[in-house]
């Protein structure tokens, strides 16, 4: 930031991102009837909006709580989300007939495309008089209020500057660090970033095990960091990925494991027991792969099972032989880190901010909101609704 001349003209709200939570920001503030300038660096404005739900966005869950984030502190995220619910979001979807529909745990998608969320978006910043700006690269010259900011030759003056430039995840489609490099020049307090909702890599000899798995998806419990999860798994050419690995990377630390149980809905000493009795001249792998996928059942009798008749297998063995199923314990080498990430793990500690107006409280009229503040929702729609959570809470006063 530097000493800048007076301003080429001036705004009321500059917001800084043209993303889910930046143009939900611009709608509420211009709907009170606030003059909004939306700058974004992008040659086209919702990027990740764009490419989630594979082209269809899933736009929010209808079961959206507080319980579904992750923060240093949980309690933060209650205020926002409590005052513009899902439902709220529905609303605006239906106001603009755009058909969706309901996959699966309340995650709701677009029927046809993304798009259609993007342009729901520009509409509603077209009705409430919001210009928003595209290949506009910005600096921060003063922060008052008045605050300056220059975007190409122009300098704009405002008094309310917000910022809603997300994370680093997905560098491809023009992700940066600029809100958090903003924070750290103003001396505010970050937590620590990383690559969450995001697949694991293997590497050497556990890479190794899992050769020829790759497109094999099985539905698991899965466990890292104390959170659990009931999804499917998919094994890649690289590890592990689907929508339980997803949500445990979020969890999930260097150097520890990721306890996966293949067969969440048996008992599985008791089932092998029985079967002994009823088909002692059954091959183990035919047992087993009347519920698991009968690749990943040849994988796991070559490496750790073996493939005797059920007669053949005493209680010990069965007791190892469930053990190596249930769970199976994977240390992975790492993630596919933001390349590939969903989301950004960590940002500007929510300590700086309030959680009613997501203002900076030692700089007025500055606000943080979206991916860029410590605050990341599991999969399944939870992180887009923060985004218009915690936009409508700073459009509201900006």
């Amino acid at each position: 930031m530097t000493n800048a001349s007076v301003p080429d003209w001036h705004v009321d709200v500059v917001i800084i991102g043209a993303g889910a939570a930046g143009l939900m920001c611009a709608i509420t503030a211009g709907t009170r009837g606030r003059r909004v300038l939306v700058l974004d660096h992008a040659n086209k404005v919702g990027k990740k909006i764009l490419m989630s739900g594979g082209g269809r966005c899933n736009f929010t869950n209808m079961y959206s709580t507080p319980e579904h984030f992750l923060s240093a502190n949980p309690h933060f995220c209650k205020s926002a989300l409590s005052r513009y619910t899902p439902w709220d979001f529905i609303a605006l979807v239906e106001k603009h007939r755009v058909p969706y529909h309901e996959k699966k745990l309340g995650q709701l998608f677009c029927d046809q495309s993304s798009k259609d969320i993007v342009a729901l978006l520009l509409a509603e910043c077209e009705s409430a008089g919001v210009e928003v700006r595209t290949h506009s690269p910005v600096g921060i010259e003063q922060l008052g209020p008045p605050h300056r900011v220059r975007a190409g030759s122009e300098t704009i003056g405002c008094e309310s500057l917000v910022i809603a430039t997300g994370g680093y995840s997905i560098p491809r489609m023009g992700a940066t660090g600029f809100g958090f490099d903003l924070a750290r020049s103003l001396g505010m307090a970050l937590q620590p970033t990383r690559a969450a909702l995001v697949p694991f890599v293997f590497e050497g000899r556990k890479l190794a095990q899992i050769k020829g798995l790759a497109g094999v998806s099985v539905d698991t419990s899965s466990e890292a960091g104390g959170a659990v999860f009931r999804e499917n798994i998919l094994f890649t050419h690289k590890g592990l990925s689907g929508p339980a690995m997803l949500q445990v990377s979020s969890y999930w630390k260097p150097g520890e494991p990721v306890a996966i149980d293949l067969l969440p809905d048996l008992d599985l000493v008791e089932y092998l027991r029985a079967e002994r009795q009823q088909r002692p001249r059954t091959r183990l792998k035919n047992v087993l792969g009347e519920h698991l996928p009968r690749r990943l059942v040849q994988r796991w009798c070559e490496l750790w099972l073996g493939d005797r008749l059920m007669a053949e297998i005493g209680d010990e063995e069965i007791v190892a032989i469930a053990g190596r199923l249930k769970p199976w314990r994977v240390w992975p080498a790492d993630t596919e880190g933001y390349r590939t990430a969903e989301v950004t793990l960590g940002g500007v500690d929510t300590d700086g901010l309030s959680s009613k107006t997501m203002e900076c409280r030692d700089y007025p009229g500055l606000y943080f909101i979206g991916e860029v503040v410590d605050v990341t929702g599991h999969l399944g729609g939870h992180n887009f609704q923060w985004a218009w959570a915690s936009g409508h809470a700073a459009g509201l006063v900006a």
